[in-house]
């Protein structure tokens, strides 16, 4: 095993609290049972609200499920100890609500009377219409 110098050592720290100064950090999490949003309180002052349904392994959660939540270490996630879930807070302000198999499987499910419209449009029409090269 490598042996690290003090040198190292101070940068690795200053690093860490230059991350700690920028990067999103939860302080404080909890379920508002109102408006049906998981809401983040960030430690630069904003806050961030998300509703649970959208979120991997959130979906069929009960509210007090999801009132347990738990920020994580020094805020760069959120623990559901019941459910036994983690999501990262940089993620989720990034709009990424689980795995990438997750998100790709959920990408575009969104109904819509128009859609359904166009659905049933192209189905009279034999399915959807090929792609033109």
């Amino acid at each position: 095993m490598t042996e690290l110098t003090d040198a190292q050592i101070d940068a690795a720290l200053a690093r860490g609290k230059a991350a700690r100064r920028s990067e999103p950090r939860a302080a404080r999490a909890r379920y508002d049972r109102a408006r049906g949003r998981v809401v983040v309180e960030l430690t630069n002052g904003c806050t961030f609200a998300f509703p649970p349904h959208l979120t991997q392994g959130l979906r069929t959660a009960t509210e007090d499920q999801l009132a347990k939540v738990e920020v994580l270490g020094s805020g760069t996630g959120l623990h559901w100890e019941t459910l036994d879930v983690d999501l990262s807070v940089p993620d989720l302000l990034a709009g990424l609500f689980g795995t990438k198999a997750y998100m790709a499987r959920h990408a575009g499910q969104a109904r819509s009377p128009a859609k359904a419209a166009a659905a049933r449009a192209n189905g009279a029409k034999g399915g959807r219409p090929r792609r033109s090269a």
